[in-house]
């Protein structure tokens, strides 16, 4: 039922904000992420990828978090095919907001497998904010845009200039990716549920990052979601508690 509220609300135009403000609103979070692909660019060029290989990444692959997973564990010494696992399921999540998206876009079919390569974190976050489908439509389409662009582009000038850098764990560039992508994702925890699988997961990220190979830390950090999803379906049902109202009206 919630579902098709949803539907409905976004098919309405009324009580739609302008488009100017929904462009003011996709601008100044694609500019302000796509510029962090200047630091992508340093530090895939530091960590011993090529110019090509290090443009082919943001143009083919496109979702910051996987790429910084990627040359990370590559820069620790990581398996080439772990450092990819990791990446991979990074990525994944991306295919969730597809499902999403879908339904409040609406495209014709053969412009989908086009959008598909923009559905990123911060696609995702602007289109969601919006009242209806027009908005919706705008704000992923100039996110989209601007962010891809200016992603390619200083991915581009900070693989030229990373000589230029120096050492790049001394800048500290390799956590500007990982820091966008929690300030996107920190708001969207609303449920306690979603609040434990984010923090069981940072502490199983951190905690076998000492112990375990470079990238297989973020493989079993995945393992957060099912560990609490079971849990969950093992406690007993509980009834006639303001804890257990609040729950269910926060769950989706």
């Amino acid at each position: 039922m919630a579902e098709h509220a949803a539907l409905a609300d976004i098919r309405s135009e009324d009580g739609g904000k302008p488009d100017a403000a929904v462009v003011r609103d996709a601008l100044g979070v694609g500019i302000a992420v796509g510029l962090s692909g200047f630091a992508f660019g340093v530090t895939s060029a530091g960590s011993g990828l090529t110019l090509l290989q290090t443009c082919a990444l943001s143009l083919l692959v496109f979702t910051g978090a996987s790429q910084f997973a990627l040359v990370g564990a590559l820069a620790g010494g990581g398996n080439p095919f772990t450092a990819a696992a990791g990446a991979f399921f990074l990525g994944v999540r991306n295919a969730f907001y597809g499902l999403r998206l879908s339904q409040l876009l609406a495209l014709p079919r053969a412009v989908r497998p086009f959008a598909a390569q923009w559905v990123i974190d911060e696609t995702t976050a602007v289109a969601l904010a919006q009242p209806t489908r027009r908005a919706v439509r705008i704000g992923f389409t100039v996110t989209g845009l601007t962010l891809y662009v200016l992603w390619n582009l200083t991915t581009l000038l900070g693989a030229l200039g990373a000589d230029a850098i120096g050492d790049t764990d001394a800048w500290g560039l390799d956590a500007a990716g990982p820091a966008v992508f929690l300030a996107l994702l920190a708001p969207m925890l609303r449920t306690t549920m979603e609040r434990v699988v984010a923090g069981l997961a940072v502490v199983l990220g951190l905690g076998l990052l000492p112990v375990l190979p470079a990238g297989v830390p973020v493989l079993v950090a995945a393992l957060a979601a099912p560990v609490v999803l079971w849990a969950q379906g093992r406690r007993p049902a509980r009834t006639g508690t303001a804890e257990d109202d609040d729950t269910v009206g926060e769950g989706r």
